[in-house]
């Protein structure tokens, strides 16, 4: 681990089997699990809490301070969990007084240039694409994919296993399981291949598409669909899942795709 063209403050606690290449500069309040890499010219600064296994490419800078004006130099953290990668030129900034922290979870991959901004909270297993973009306090569910270039709105939720189309400017909360896609972003459908890869069975997948089914195509309003999807559909993890989610949307949830938009275009 002694690498001379670094700079490791004494006070950082760096764990067994760490690989520090040249150029990278870690403070002091930082902390680095077993067997993970750190790449040359990365910046980890104070508040970092970096798992084991993980991988940070070059140019990465973890635990800068937020980019919010409300911030008054509070001790708050930057947090990633084992085994995830971080690509080249990823940025996360750490928390403010709102949460505390930023966190991503075990098992993520941040593809190059993407930004996670303070407060956020990306769970286990997700995928962020290149240059995609989240504000504050957003909050990414486990099994989640962010295509290339996304804009995240901050306080937005993406669901567990839900994808969203590359390119997409984000605005409402994206329920689980779905994918979302088009302009204005929409729900188009249920993110089934994504799920049959997760080992969801033809059951379960059939019983997901029924929920939205009468969430987006029966003609309700939300409440309505909330209504009808308690009478009609058997209790589960994936029917609780869905709606509390939904219940607990603050900024409301896409809409399904309307053709007309393109027709009113033209």
């Amino acid at each position: 681990m002694n690498q001379p063209l670094a700079f490791i403050h004494p006070n950082a606690k760096i764990g067994n089997n760490v690989t520090i290449d040249p150029f990278t500069y870690i403070s002091g309040d930082v902390v680095i699990g077993d067997n993970t890499w750190i790449g040359p010219n990365v910046t980890i600064l104070d508040g970092a809490r970096i798992g084991s296994g993980c991988k940070v490419f070059p140019g990465a800078v973890i635990s800068a301070i937020p980019q919010d004006l409300k911030f008054k130099g509070e001790i708050s953290t930057a947090e990633v969990g084992n085994n995830t990668t971080i690509r080249e030129c990823v940025t996360i900034n750490r928390g403010t007084a709102s949460r505390g922290y930023t966190k991503v979870g075990n098992g993520c991959l941040l593809m190059a240039y993407v930004h996670v901004a303070h407060d956020c909270v990306v769970g286990n297993s997700v995928i962020l694409g290149n240059s995609t973009q989240l504000a504050g306090e957003v909050e990414v569910e486990d099994y989640a994919i962010l295509s290339g270039g996304c804009l995240v709105h901050q306080f937005e939720r993406i669901g567990s296993h839900a994808m969203v189309q590359g390119g997409s400017r984000i605005n409402k909360d994206i329920p689980p399981f779905s994918k979302a896609g088009r302009e204005p972003l929409s729900y188009v459908g249920l993110n089934s291949i994504g799920l049959r890869r997760r080992s969801f069975t033809p059951d379960k997948i059939a019983e997901i598409q029924e929920i939205y089914r009468i969430l987006y195509n029966k003609g309700l309003n939300v409440s309505q669909a909330i209504v009808e999807i308690e009478r009609s559909v058997v209790k589960s993890e994936e029917r609780e899942l869905i709606l509390d989610f939904i219940k607990n949307s603050k900024r409301g949830i896409v809409k399904i795709y309307d053709s007309h938009y393109e027709d009113n275009e033209d």
